[in-house]
C-alpha cells in the first residue's frame, strides 16, 4: 500500500506537471532527434515523460519566483537531482530541510512585501479615481464614502438589509479589468443583502426593483487591504447592478399580549 502510495503522489506530481504545460506542448516543435517517436520502449518513453513534466513543472514554478528577485542555478539543481539519484548527496537530510524551510520562508516574506507593495499603490490608484469620478454628473456620494450613478430607475419597491435580493450584476476594476458577472454565467445571484460587502448591502438598498445602478465601492467598503480572489488587496471595486427581485425576510410573529386589567 505505500508503494501504491508512493506512485499515486508521483503520479499526481506529474500530472500536474503536464496540465500546466499543454499550451507549450501544442506550440513548441521536438529538436531534432529527441522527438517521443524516438523512445520506442515502454520503460524509455515513461522515464522520459516523468523526467519531462517533472522539469517543466520546477522551471514554470522558478521562473514565477524569479519575478520576486530570487535567481536559482539550473546546473546546480541538476546536480541536486543527479546527487539524489546516485545517494551521493553533499548534504545531511537535517541540512536539506533547513535549506527548504528557509527558502520557502524567504520567498514568502518576498511574497508579504511584494504584496504589500502593491497594495499601497493600489491605493493612492483608488483615491485618485474615486476623487475624479466624484466630480463627473450624475455621480451622487453618500456619508460613507460610497459612490453611484442611476444608469435606469425601477419602479418597485426597495429592499431592506434583511432582504434576499435577485440580481444581474458586472463587477470590474477601475482598470476594466473584469472579475465577476452573473451576466456571464447566464443565470441572476440571489442572496440576502446582509451578507455580502458593505458597499453592497448600502448600494443595492437605494435601488428600486427595477433599477440599474452603477456602483463604486471604496476598499474599506469591498474587501480592504486583503483583497479577494483575483482581487488585490485596497481595489476600488465597480460593479454594473441591475435588482431583478425581493424576496422579504420573515417577520418575526409578534406573541399576543395579555389584557390588563384595571
Amino acid at each position: 500500500m505505500k508503494k501504491l502510495l508512493q506512485v499515486s503522489l508521483l503520479a499526481s506530481a506529474v500530472m500536474v506537471g503536464l496540465s500546466g504545460c499543454k499550451e507549450e506542448q501544442a506550440t513548441a516543435p521536438a529538436p531534432a532527434g529527441e522527438s517521443a517517436a524516438a523512445l520506442t520502449s515502454f520503460e524509455d518513453k515513461s522515464a522520459y515523460a516523468i523526467g519531462l513534466s517533472m522539469g517543466r513543472y520546477i522551471g514554470s514554478t522558478l521562473e514565477k519566483q524569479q519575478e520576486l528577485g530570487v535567481s536559482l542555478d539550473n546546473d546546480v539543481i541538476l546536480q541536486g537531482v543527479r546527487d539524489g539519484f546516485n545517494d551521493q548527496g553533499r548534504m545531511t537530510d537535517e541540512e536539506i530541510q533547513g535549506a527548504l524551510m528557509a527558502y520557502d520562508e524567504h520567498i514568502n516574506e518576498l511574497i508579504e512585501t511584494q504584496a504589500k507593495e502593491q497594495a499601497a499603490a493600489t491605493l493612492e490608484e483608488g483615491k485618485s479615481f474615486l476623487e475624479e469620478n466624484a466630480k463627473r454628473e450624475g455621480v451622487q456620494v453618500t456619508e460613507s464614502g460610497l459612490q453611484y450613478e442611476v444608469l435606469s430607475e425601477g419602479d418597485g419597491d426597495k429592499p431592506a438589509a434583511e432582504d434576499v435580493v435577485t440580481v444581474h450584476y458586472v463587477g470590474t476594476l477601475v482598470d476594466g479589468t473584469q472579475f465577476d458577472s452573473s451576466i456571464d454565467r447566464g443565470e441572476p445571484a440571489s442572496f440576502p443583502l446582509n451578507q455580502v460587502i458593505p458597499g453592497w448591502t448600502e448600494g443595492v438598498q437605494l435601488m428600486p426593483v427595477g433599477s440599474k445602478y452603477k456602483l463604486y465601492i471604496p476598499a474599506d467598503l469591498a474587501y480592504g487591504e486583503s483583497g479577494a480572489g483575483t482581487i488585490p488587496g485596497n481595489a476600488v471595486l465597480i460593479f454594473e447592478v441591475e435588482l431583478l427581485d425581493i424576496e422579504r425576510a420573515e417577520q418575526p410573529e409578534q406573541s399576543e399580549q395579555p389584557e390588563t386589567q384595571e
